[in-house]
């Protein structure tokens, strides 16, 4: 990949997510792949394995893959970019279920809806990623309704 490509795909991390999220998803050192479109522009980046970092939508923003969302938890403070659920919900989010308001425990301030979440277990272990439905506040106030709208979870084995 070129560095003019990487440096953009960071720059948009940093502003979606929060400063050092492009250097947490495409590492300096880390080998990346990029899957171009017909005209060129970069589809989706994965990591050298083949695992999905992020897909990148016509609008330019990204869509997290479960490689992404663990880069993101590993490198950025807690609750950054992150939905932090309890045992409750735990097994049923792993399995690609949504989160639910009601099960929310802790959310990043800065969330809003359509914004790309990574949801956490308390003990800060990636169960999945996906697509925010309410602001963060509403999150934590309601008692019903879809929080995350759930994209891909993770293999408890993996």
């Amino acid at each position: 990949m070129q560095d003019a490509d990487v440096e953009s795909l960071r720059t948009v991390a940093d502003y979606q997510f929060a400063a050092g999220a492009g250097t947490a998803l495409f590492p300096e050192d880390g080998h990346l792949e990029v899957r171009r479109s017909s005209t060129g522009r970069p589809q989706q980046v994965a990591r050298g394995d083949g695992g999905r970092l992020v897909s990148v939508g016509l609008d330019g923003r990204f869509t997290l893959g479960t490689a992404g969302g663990q880069r993101l938890v590993d490198a950025l403070p807690h609750p950054v970019a992150r939905v932090v659920v309890g045992d409750d919900s735990e097994p049923f989010v792993r399995e690609g279920k949504n989160v639910f308001a009601k099960f929310v425990q802790a959310v990043d301030p800065a969330v809003r809806a359509d914004d790309e979440v990574a949801v956490v277990h308390e003990s800060g272990a990636l169960l999945a990623v996906g697509r925010a439905e309410l602001d963060a506040q509403s999150m934590l106030d309601f008692e019903t309704g879809m929080a995350v709208m759930v994209r891909s979870g993770v293999d408890p084995e993996q």
